[in-house]
């Protein structure tokens, strides 16, 4: 078994320990979970309507056990907002992530896979002692699996604003009405908990303090699961993409992350992480707010870039590579929508619009110190300063 080769460009920021890590995840990666890949397809029922039963290929209990009993275990988890954490660079996190691409599984296997790994962050973050007992500790051990729910049709969710999923306050609960679809995971019989953002206070004068997080365990009367949506025609089973109606649920006051109108704070902090999920989870709340501007960049350029290698790929397989004899189809599919999925490019480039007008006055201010410096010198030369300097 080969080693993992560390880019020369980064290697030198690589930790000693971590460099060790990388090459026990590489070897689980190319040994355990890409052999189990085929395993893991041919164990979920061919008939559509039996694929979002309560079932699930249970090779992931074996791989998720073994995972474990190597260390591989919650490495997206940063130290910083949870004492059991890894105590990883963002870089090195990234590399291992990078490693667990090549396999469908691998960050299922090592529990750190989306929707779970952005959901376990908020609870560690933001979560009380009970939501954390409750919730977080089953989830950091893998027992359950949960969703963010937040899209709703017909309204441009990527802008949190818009969301109008209903959350009024009678007496000690919480009652919630409204429409969501596109809730990853939702599908999987193991989630057991849905994180729901929804508007709380429409009346607030601040748009940014309407929005609140709750939880809701999955089961609650109201909550229906309405059908699972595909992606290219690939149904994602058994974790699934859902169409969720919740018809006067009610959930206790306590079930509120945070506190009433923080839900947009704890999206941006979900988010924020999640556009790079599988390069940049361990990042920190000062450090996200000096990277956003790469972060955005990264969300628009690597999901493009990966989309053109695999297109070649497909290319160069001719038919074979349309066709489910090779993963390419699935991978392009998959890869599409993360140009969609997290915030589209639209939105990016937008705020990169923004973010760079901002040094707009920075940067007019060190030009107009250069053309001065340059003045001063052609006079102290005896150049003739030209009008247009």
């Amino acid at each position: 078994m080969t080693t993992y080769q560390i880019p020369s460009l980064v290697a030198s920021k690589v930790s000693p320990s971590a460099h060790a890590l990388l090459q026990k995840v590489h070897h689980f990666v190319e040994t355990e979970c890409i052999p189990a890949d085929a395993v893991f397809d041919a164990q979920q029922p061919t008939d559509p309507a039996k694929r979002f039963l309560n079932t699930y290929p249970t090779i992931i209990d074996m791989l998720k056990a073994r995972a474990r009993e190597q260390g591989l275990w919650n490495l997206f988890l940063s130290q910083k907002h949870y004492p059991e954490g890894v105590p990883l660079t963002n870089l090195e996190y990234g590399l291992m992530a990078e490693i667990m691409g090549r396999s469908l599984i691998a960050s299922e296997a090592m529990n750190c896979s989306a929707p779970d790994t952005g959901n376990m962050e908020v609870l560690a973050k933001y979560g009380s002692s009970a939501q954390k007992a409750q919730w977080l500790t089953p989830l950091l051990e893998g027992k359950i699996r949960s969703a963010f729910v937040m899209t709703e049709r017909h309204r441009a969710s990527a802008d949190a604003k818009n969301i109008n999923l209903e959350i009024a306050r009678q007496g000690n609960e919480y009652i919630l009405n409204g429409t969501k679809w596109w809730s990853s995971g939702a599908g999987d019989p193991r989630c057991k908990l849905y994180l729901v953002m929804g508007k709380s206070d429409a009346s607030n004068p601040n748009p940014y303090k309407q929005q609140s997080v709750v939880i809701v365990p999955a089961g609650t009367p109201g909550v229906q699961v309405r059908r699972t949506l595909s992606v290219y025609g690939y149904d994602d089973a058994p974790h699934g993409h859902c169409e969720i109606a919740f018809t006067d649920v009610r959930v206790p006051l306590e079930n509120m992350v945070l506190g009433p109108g923080r839900g947009f704070e704890i999206i941006q902090g979900r988010l924020g992480p999640g556009r790079i999920h599988h390069c940049m989870r361990s990042i920190d709340n000062s450090d996200a707010k000096g990277a956003m501007s790469f972060i955005a960049q990264a969300k628009v350029y690597v999901p493009n870039m990966s989309l053109a290698v695999i297109d070649r790929a497909v290319q160069a397989h001719g038919a074979a590579g349309v066709s489910q004899d090779f993963p390419l189809a699935r991978m392009w599919a998959h890869q599409r929508t993360l140009r969609i999925a997290d915030g589209p490019d639209e939105v990016h480039l937008n705020q990169l619009g923004r973010t760079e007008n901002t040094r707009s006055g920075e940067i007019e201010d060190k030009i107009a110190m250069q053309t001065k410096k340059t003045q001063e010198l052609m006079r102290e030369f005896g150049i003739q300063v030209r009008a247009n300097l």
